[in-house]
């Protein structure tokens, strides 16, 4: 999708981003724009700001679509994982985007709701539960991740499935991070979801 010539960018709209918004121009930006609003209604601000650099946003989106099409662990674990990541490092885009596609996709959307809240709510499994707080585990600054927890995900979902948990928080936090440095927020894409989206819960250190 990259071009070899660099395509001028404007700015346009403003917008809480810490890079401004670029101009998607072209016939490659005429195909990211009819994709984007087919799929989510909208172009959404990330692909405004990832423009500026096409190859970054071309690669980026091509892993996302390849994580989605990993098959070893659960569909709703995964959405499920990635919105906690989200939830602990504060990205409100990626909390709506994957609560919208869980939605979208026919997941769990009652216990999608409750993720930024899964310590207090009963609505989770045992093993959503583990999920959940290795998801968190991992995104400590350092990993928190105890023997006993990887060994009771281990003896849940097998090999397979834990390394694919594990990729996919690695993902989470890689998107997530990206868009909190760049002061990229929620566009409401889930205000099409029948629950509300619950605000995270305050944790404190001892709590992780």
């Amino acid at each position: 999708m990259t071009t070899s010539t660099p395509i001028p960018t404007t700015r346009i709209t403003p917008s809480t981003t810490r890079i401004p918004q670029a101009e998607i121009r072209g016939v490659v930006g005429a195909l990211l724009k009819r994709f984007s609003r087919k799929q989510l209604g909208t172009v959404p601000e990330p692909a405004k700001v990832f423009w500026h650099h096409r190859k970054v946003l071309t690669d980026m989106a091509s892993f996302g679509r390849k994580v989605q099409k990993w098959d070893r662990l659960d569909a709703d674990l995964k959405t499920f994982a990635h919105m906690a990541v989200a939830a602990q490092v504060g990205c409100s885009w990626c909390l709506d985007f994957n609560y919208f596609h869980a939605h979208n996709q026919g997941l769990d959307e009652v216990k999608a709701s409750e993720v930024p809240r899964w310590r207090e709510s009963a609505v989770f499994t045992s093993l959503e539960r583990d999920v959940l707080e290795y998801a968190e585990a991992m995104t400590e600054t350092p990993p928190q991740v105890t023997d006993e927890l990887a060994a009771r995900l281990l003896d849940q979902l097998g090999a397979p499935a834990l390394i694919e948990l594990t990729a996919v928080v690695g993902f989470a936090n890689l998107s997530t991070r990206g868009n909190v440095a760049m002061g990229i927020e929620s566009e409401e894409l889930s205000s099409v979801c029948a629950l509300p989206l619950a605000r995270p819960a305050a944790r404190s250190s001892a709590s992780a």
